[in-house]
């Protein structure tokens, strides 16, 4: 399978969190998927008094141009240069779609976060440990034009490095989201960067990669999609053969720097 991702790239991905990749699907899936989102929900393409509400969410799309745009063989490369070669689960469709209008309103989502990812001892799908159980990369489809105005998702470089020695002590249980949200101010002084690109653009992110909406400022809704790459066995944070994935690699630098004090 193509490599798409340089070998700059990769290295981007293990230190800042995150990869770019332009043209991952076409613009005509693009618009074709956008049709079936429309058709989805209320607010109406050709009449802006029904855009009432700062974001609609759709659930779980797993039409066949959904499945496309989340398997082309760009994309599938990438999969195997981040997760490792049959790591991966091909995607059946592209999770949820906040779907942001420009209101200029407060959509009340706007707090940094990292995504969990399985359901831990309380209610909710809302927990994370220190392997990544259940998700080998957060994944955020931009099927809109999005500038910086136009709502968005920001990330903090290098978040992502500081997450593993907040889960490390809760081993295979994990942590709860709610237990990690106070304890990520200190993820605050580091860089920011947007998700913009044209449509057909893809960030491919490391699951702990700390992030957060925006209000939106500009003209038109912004369509973006934000599933999880699932894996096909569990990540492995100790390998023999020192074969870890790009994911993996992340994981352990944040907790080795953590020990060394360079984190």
């Amino acid at each position: 399978m193509a490599r798409p991702l340089t070998d700059s790239q990769v290295e981007q991905f293990v230190e800042e969190g995150f990869v770019r990749l332009d043209g991952a699907f076409s613009t005509k899936l693009a618009q074709t998927c956008r049709n079936l989102l429309w058709e989805a929900i209320e607010p109406d393409p050709e009449d802006r008094t029904t855009w009432t509400e700062p974001v609609v969410r759709v659930w779980d799309r797993v039409d066949e141009p959904f499945r496309q745009a989340a398997n082309t063989p760009t994309l599938q490369g990438a999969y195997d240069q981040l997760c490792g070669e049959g790591r991966w689960v091909p995607p059946a469709g592209l999770g949820t779609f906040p779907i942001r209008f420009p209101l200029g309103a407060d959509p009340g989502d706007t707090m940094w976060h990292v995504d969990g990812s399985y359901k831990g001892t309380t209610e909710g799908w809302y927990w994370l440990n220190v392997s990544s159980r259940d998700r080998q990369l957060l994944m955020l489809f931009l099927f809109s034009d999005t500038g910086d105005k136009d709502a968005p998702t920001r990330m903090r470089l290098g978040s992502h490095l500081y997450i593993p020695p907040l889960l490390e002590h809760a081993g295979e249980e994990g942590v709860s989201l709610d237990y990690l949200l106070d304890k990520l101010e200190g993820t605050a002084h580091l860089p920011e960067a947007q998700v913009v690109g044209e449509a057909g653009t893809v960030y491919l992110c490391h699951p702990f990669l700390v992030h957060a909406a925006q209000p939106h400022h500009g003209t038109e809704p912004r369509f973006m999609a934000q599933p999880a790459l699932l894996p096909s066995a569990p990540l492995r944070l100790e390998r023999a053969d020192g074969a870890y994935s790009p994911v993996e690699k992340a994981i352990r630098m944040g907790l080795h720097a953590t020990r060394a004090g360079d984190v």
